[in-house]
C-alpha cells in the first residue's frame, strides 16, 4: 500500500516566503509616502477651517501650512511645491510633490501627489 505525501516542499515554502517579503518590504516604502500625503491633507483642511484665513496674505498661509507640517514631520514638501491662488473671494492652494524612494539596487518607488484645497469665507470646500 503507498500512500502519498501533500503538501508544499521546502523550495516552495522560500520562494513564498521571498514574494510576501518583497511585498512587506515595498509596504515599508510607500506607506510613509501616503501618510505623508494624509498629513497634507489635514494640514489644508485646518487651514481651511481656521477663522478669517482668506483676509491673510499668501506668504502668511504658506507659513501656516509648513507650521502645521512640521508637526506631522512631512519633509519631502518644500514651499516650491506648494502655490497659493487668488480665486473669487478666496483662495486655491495646490500642493503638488513627488517622492522617490529607492526600493533594491537602481529601482525606486516613485509617488506623485496632488493635493488641492478652495479656502472660503464659510469654510473650506473642495
Amino acid at each position: 500500500m503507498k500512500r502519498s505525501q501533500s503538501g508544499m516542499t521546502l523550495v516552495g515554502f522560500i520562494i513564498v516566503l521571498a514574494v510576501i517579503g518583497v511585498f512587506v518590504y515595498m509596504g515599508m516604502k510607500t506607506i510613509p509616502m501616503y501618510s505623508e500625503y494624509y498629513a497634507v491633507k489635514q494640514a489644508l483642511s485646518g487651514l481651511a477651517s481656521e477663522p478669517g484665513i482668506v483676509e491673510k496674505d499668501p506668504a502668511k498661509i504658506k507659513d501656516l501650512f509648513f507650521r502645521r507640517l512640521y508637526i506631522s514631520y512631512a519633509d519631502n514638501i518644500k514651499p516650491e511645491n506648494m502655490k497659493v491662488q487668488r480665486k473669487d473671494a478666496g483662495y486655491v492652494i495646490t500642493v503638488d510633490y513627488e517622492v522617490r524612494k529607492p526600493l533594491i539596487a537602481n529601482l525606486d518607488v516613485v509617488g506623485k501627489f496632488n493635493a488641492v484645497k478652495e479656502l472660503r469665507r464659510g469654510g473650506g470646500v473642495d
